[in-house]
């Protein structure tokens, strides 16, 4: 199960990187509609987050279904540290709260406490 759970993680991650690269292109002006959506760092974003969900369809061969949400949950916590690191966004008070409840959730879920 153990390699399943991974192959889920990794998936999470790689969906917060299309994240970042779909912020990232948002902010960026186009031309015209279409441009915006049928771009290069769009596309491959969508791409990668494609990816993301095979990984998470595969997790689920083998990680129980009450595991693969707080595996998830992960998720939010790789865009707020993508966010800082690639976009200069900042984590304010409100966010970091909010971030240690989500670790703290994922602890008492993983271990039974």
């Amino acid at each position: 199960m153990l390699k399943f759970a991974l192959i889920m993680l990794t998936g999470t991650f790689i969906a917060s990187c299309s994240q970042i690269i779909l912020k990232k292109a948002a902010e960026k002006e186009y031309p015209s509609k279409i441009a915006e959506y049928l771009n290069p760092m769009v596309m491959g974003a969508y791409i990668v987050f494609f990816g993301a969900s095979l990984c998470s369809v595969l997790g689920y061969k083998k990680v129980p279904l009450s595991i693969g949400p707080i595996l998830e949950a992960t998720g939010y916590i790789w865009v707020a540290i993508l966010g800082k690191v690639f976009l200069g966004e900042k984590i304010s008070t409100k966010k970091a709260l909010g971030l240690v409840i989500i670790i703290v959730g994922i602890i008492i879920a993983a271990f039974g406490v």
